[in-house]
């Protein structure tokens, strides 16, 4: 019987010495339990996007320098981590076998993804052989990550004399992701008739979440997973006739799970808010149902006392509101403050009259507003240490609904990639497994409260027909006549796309945000901001 140990982890981007120290703690309690082989994920000494530190020539010798630790470790147990690799001027993202004491072999990628949030072509050479280790008797395929992914690649590679298939991998969650993954994998097992162990790695890296969610494929129609969003691993006990593990049978993840993209945002608020050293979190409570979601997730991630909502009313703030954003807090248990913005606003704009031309209310004012409270929520944030997150959602941000330098003022969005509609997705189902946010919140029409009775819907479509509009031209590149001919008002389309075009700037100087859709506003997303381009009907 061979035994192979799965590890799941949460590495850190840049410390090498801190990632390698983990490893070798879990390679100890492996060769205790008679392991022989352990697997870690894909640039698991790095930790995964390194990005620019693999332009740094001390980075790169100092992680291949200190993964040369485990050649005296693997006397007793053999090892296979990821970690970059330098030759010939040239670096390899690469998996790094260790047997017998001894550093025996080096797999290098071979499809380097180039898109999205991926930029390995910047980076990384490609290599350009198969690699099959073999270890008392058994023989596996190495394939890193992007390479499952290649029908070609795949087929080349479970044609050789290989007893399994190992992917380590450094694969981003998104809405889709999962289901395509453990679907591909499941053709493969039918196709190929060979099980396929797949290492992923786990937690958040700025606007990256990864969610584990490492498998094993026996069957063409089920999984056996680890936990998703969490730090796990497994053993695995393998014969010539098979294998066997505690893992159970499950099904292939449906796409959309509005459960784990709740985990998603939690995950990747944590690892932000840990791995950066803020002390605590402050947000600005409106009472409307994007704060109240946000201070949720916080509140979920770090634990309520590390929580600080402040509420700012003005003029046109509504009673309901003052008192949903103080229930909120009472159902989570995080600290609350309530600094009325008045007198701030009024001494700005005291200050301003003689400087601005005449005119009645307008968006001076109301901007205005916005801009007291973040100068208020960055105050408070310099003088406590504590990290402001942004509560604007993927739809504001598509067409530019809120303040430069007021609602937009923080340090994180949580919320960046996440629709309107999905925002009370989420809000429902956390509210589900323990009712927190007043259902008054979720019911109440939105509002920015800006001005007397002021709605979203003033200015905007329906978030329903918003959301899919802008789902049309951002993630699908539909032109304005093929979304129109979906159905949608053209009006609407006109107006929804010229402001998504247009607020291209706004969204530059905005804070990261989590990454869940197939194309994010950041990375995914790269619009010129001086841009004559017209989608003209």
């Amino acid at each position: 019987m061979y035994k192979i140990k799965l590890v799941q982890e949460n590495s850190k981007v840049g410390d090498i010495k801190g990632n390698l120290d983990l490893a070798k703690s879990y390679i100890a309690q492996a060769i205790s339990e008679k392991i022989d082989l352990i697997v870690f994920s894909e640039m698991f000494l790095t930790g995964y996007p390194p990005e620019d530190l693999l332009l740094r020539e001390d980075f790169l010798s100092k992680s291949e320098k200190l993964a040369l630790e485990l050649e005296e470790l693997s006397k007793k147990i053999s090892v296979i981590i990821g970690c970059p690799a330098k030759e010939d001027g040239y670096i390899f993202n690469s998996a790094l076998f260790f047997q017998k004491g001894k550093l025996i072999e080096k797999y290098k990628k071979q499809i380097l993804p180039n898109y999205k949030e991926f930029d390995e072509k910047r980076y990384f050479k490609r290599g350009e052989s198969h690699k099959v280790f073999e270890d008392k008797g058994f023989k596996f395929g190495i394939s890193i990550c992007e390479d499952i992914w290649d029908k070609d690649f795949a087929k080349e590679l479970f044609g050789r004399d290989i007893d399994l298939l190992l992917n380590l991998s450094a694969s981003p969650y998104t809405i889709d992701k999962k289901n395509l993954r453990e679907k591909m994998l499941c053709e493969y097992f039918a196709e190929f008739k060979k099980p396929i162990v797949y290492v992923n790695q786990v937690g958040g890296q700025d606007e990256l979440v990864f969610d584990g969610s490492s498998l094993i494929i026996d069957s063409k129609d089920s999984v056996r997973r680890l936990k998703s969003f969490e730090i796990d691993e497994t053993i695995i006990e393998f014969s010539k006739k098979g294998f066997s593990t505690t893992l159970q049978k499950e099904k292939i993840s449906n796409v959309g799970d509005v459960a784990d993209i709740y985990q998603a945002l939690v995950l990747g608020t944590r690892d932000y808010v840990i791995k950066n050293n803020f002390k605590g979190i402050l947000i600005g409570s409106s009472g409307g149902i994007d704060s109240a979601l946000t201070a949720t997730i916080a509140s979920d991630a770090l634990g309520p006392e590390k929580v600080n909502t402040v509420m700012m009313p003005f003029k046109y703030t509504a009673d309901i509101s003052i008192e949903d954003a103080q229930k909120l807090a009472e159902n989570l248990g995080i600290s609350h403050e309530v600094i009325p913005i008045s007198d701030m606003f009024l001494a700005f704009k005291n200050s301003l009259d003689a400087k601005l031309a005449p005119k009645e209310f307008d968006k001076t004012e109301e901007n205005l507003q916005s801009r007291c409270r973040g100068v208020t929520l960055m105050a408070l944030s310099n003088n406590l240490g504590y990290l402001v997150l942004t509560t604007g959602n993927k739809s504001e941000a598509a067409v530019g609904y809120s303040t430069l330098y007021g609602d937009t003022a923080g340090g994180f969005s949580v919320l960046r990639d996440v629709y309107k509609t999905t925002v009370y997705d989420l809000a429902n189902y956390r509210n589900s497994i323990g009712k927190v946010i007043p259902q008054r919140i979720i019911d109440r029409e939105p509002s920015a409260e800006l001005s007397e009775d002021q709605k979203d819907s003033d200015s905007l479509p329906s978030y329903d027909s918003l959301d899919s509009i802008i789902e049309s031209y951002v993630e699908n590149d539909k032109t304005k006549k093929e979304i129109i001919d979906c159905g949608f008002n053209s009006d609407d389309v006109e107006k929804v796309v010229d402001l998504i075009n247009f607020n291209e700037y706004k969204r530059r100087q905005v804070p990261i945000g989590i990454k869940i859709s197939s194309r994010n506003f950041g990375k995914d997303r790269r619009y010129p901001i001086t841009n004559f381009w017209k989608d003209n009907i």
